[in-house]
C-alpha cells in the first residue's frame, strides 16, 4: 500500500464553498475509487492550502483507471472551477522528510 500527500490550492473566496460542495462526494466516485484501490483519502484545510493524506494501493494505476472515468470527469470538473490550478496530474505527492513511529 502507497501513502501519499497532496497538496492543491483554492482560488481565494472559495473556502466555504468547496467545504460545503466537498462534504460528501457521489456514492458512484466513492465506489470506483474503492474498486481502484482507494483504501482513504483525507483531506485538510488551512485558508487556501488544501492538503491531502491518501492511502491506495498504486497511486499511478488509480489515476490512470480514473483519467476517463465519467463520475471523475463530473467531480474535477465540479472541484477544478474552485482550485488555484488543477488537481494532482502525475506528481506521486509530495516528499517525505520524516516520519516518526
Amino acid at each position: 500500500m502507497q501513502r501519499l500527500a497532496l497538496r492543491t490550492r483554492l482560488r481565494a473566496g472559495c473556502e466555504e464553498r468547496y467545504d460545503r460542495e466537498h462534504a460528501t462526494i457521489p456514492a458512484e466516485l466513492e465506489e470506483v475509487m474503492r474498486e481502484h484501490g482507494v483504501y482513504s483519502w483525507r483531506i485538510w484545510r488551512d485558508g487556501l492550502d488544501l492538503f491531502h493524506f491518501v492511502e491506495v494501493e498504486d497511486y499511478a494505476a488509480l489515476q490512470e483507471a480514473m483519467r476517463d472515468h465519467p463520475a471523475d470527469q463530473a467531480w474535477q470538473a465540479k472541484m477544478n472551477r474552485l482550485l488555484d490550478g488543477d488537481f494532482d496530474k502525475g506528481s506521486g505527492g509530495l516528499k517525505l522528510v520524516w516520519e516518526m513511529r
